[in-house]
């Protein structure tokens, strides 16, 4: 009889939260052996069907992550067993990956890790967003081959002056240190590293958000962005990727660069946001409509000319919008500074904009708040799912 090996959610056992223990699932021969991974969740955050953690749950990037590694060093020793001819049990199998010495393992080394991880689960942007932040920190630290312990507050506030010396903006800083935290995260879900090595307690990211430079244009800034000619097919492009994310709710390049016409019903914009999954639904604007229309091209898919068929893979996709993104907000930034705006011209000044525009014009914001993105988009976006359509008609018409 084959095994079969899970990670479920382990409502047999309650803790005092109200969470459960996510264990290790053996099943051979009739017989079940669990293993307790190290850590617990509340039901609601667990998706039973999948087994796997849901959009709700606090790092549920990292618990996966830990999953899909406990699985794959249980796998291997099933099929290790299986190549030298050695009979197995669910008991032996628990037994012998939990004997196994745990290593202990550098930053540098648990970081590589999660970015492979990543890489697997075909997360390629997000790897390579990794990737670069590795490379900073190794720029700044010659090597990562170092212990967690060696990475504390003060380590952290040098390597926040060394990035502002190398003229990195507050934004990029949080990014990168917010990525050194994930990896923290999944170093103490492991139990490879004891709480107390965790520095992000007394060192808060969140402080260099609030750091963050003005985003936000005026309406009359953003009209004067829309009206502008543009003076080659890349200016125009650059002008129309800008006027459609602030027409539709601040839509970011990567979720417009994917749109395709069946995204498209009844005068609507409705997909899946990229980064949070969540379905986002959008009133279209005339002005919306007709950059839809002026792009149309019955050869492809996509409403926009950023993606293709061609580009199938992964890696193909996520090469060509970086590479089209970097042109655009270079072109961006060009118009910008013709028409004397007061900050450098991105697309996602259109996200903040479209924000910041209805907050000014007086409309609530249980509807729609000044801060999309970051730590605080989760909870607007709750908000924006609570209202109905006509309310955020209402609310569009502010744009204007």
């Amino acid at each position: 009889m084959s095994e079969t090996v899970n990670v479920v959610c382990y409502k047999s056992k309650t803790l005092k939260d109200g969470s459960h223990p996510l264990m290790v699932r053996v099943c051979k021969d009739g017989k079940k052996k669990y293993q307790s991974i190290g850590i617990s969740i509340l039901p609601s955050h667990w998706d039973f069907k999948r087994n796997e953690p849901n959009d709700r749950c606090p790092n549920s990037d990292e618990i996966k992550l830990l999953i899909q590694q406990r699985l794959y060093e249980i796998q291997k020793n099933i099929l290790s067993n299986r190549i030298d001819g050695k009979d197995y049990t669910a008991t032996t199998i628990i037994k012998s990956v939990t004997e196994q010495p745990k290593s202990a393992k550098s930053v540098g080394e648990y970081y590589l890790t999660y970015i492979d991880n990543l890489k697997k689960e075909n997360r390629i942007r997000y790897a390579g967003m990794y990737e670069v932040s590795y490379n900073s920190f190794i720029k700044f630290a010659k090597h990562l081959d170092i212990p967690f312990s060696d990475i504390d507050v003060t380590w952290l506030k040098r390597y926040e002056a060394w990035s502002k010396e190398q003229n990195l903006s507050v934004s990029t800083i949080s990014t990168r240190l917010r990525h050194l935290r994930a990896v923290f995260n999944l170093a103490i879900m492991e139990q490879a590293i004891k709480s107390e090595c965790y520095p992000f307690h007394a060192y808060k990211v969140s402080k260099l958000s609030k750091e963050t430079a003005k985003r936000a244009l005026t309406k009359d800034d953003v009209h004067r962005i829309m009206e502008y000619e543009g003076k080659s097919l890349m200016e125009c492009l650059a002008i129309d990727i800008f006027t459609f994310s602030y027409l539709c709710a601040g839509i970011n390049f990567i979720d417009m660069a994917k749109l395709r016409y069946s995204n498209i019903k009844e005068n609507q914009l409705i997909y899946n946001r990229e980064k949070t999954k969540k379905l986002i639904i959008v009133p279209l604007q005339s002005k919306a409509i007709k950059l839809i229309e002026k792009y149309r091209n019955d050869k492809s898919p996509f409403i926009f000319p950023i993606l293709s068929p061609f580009h199938k893979t992964e890696i193909q996709i996520a090469n060509r919008l970086h590479k089209v993104l970097a042109k655009i907000n270079k072109y961006l930034k060009e118009i910008g500074a013709k028409l004397n705006l007061p900050l450098p011209l991105t697309t996602y000044v259109a996200r903040h904009s479209f924000a910041t525009v209805l907050k000014r014009a007086g409309v609530s914001t249980s509807i729609i708040s000044e801060s999309l993105g970051h730590s605080s988009e989760k909870i607007t976006q709750v908000y924006l799912d609570s209202f109905d359509n006509e309310q955020i008609n209402e609310a569009m018409k502010n744009l204007l």
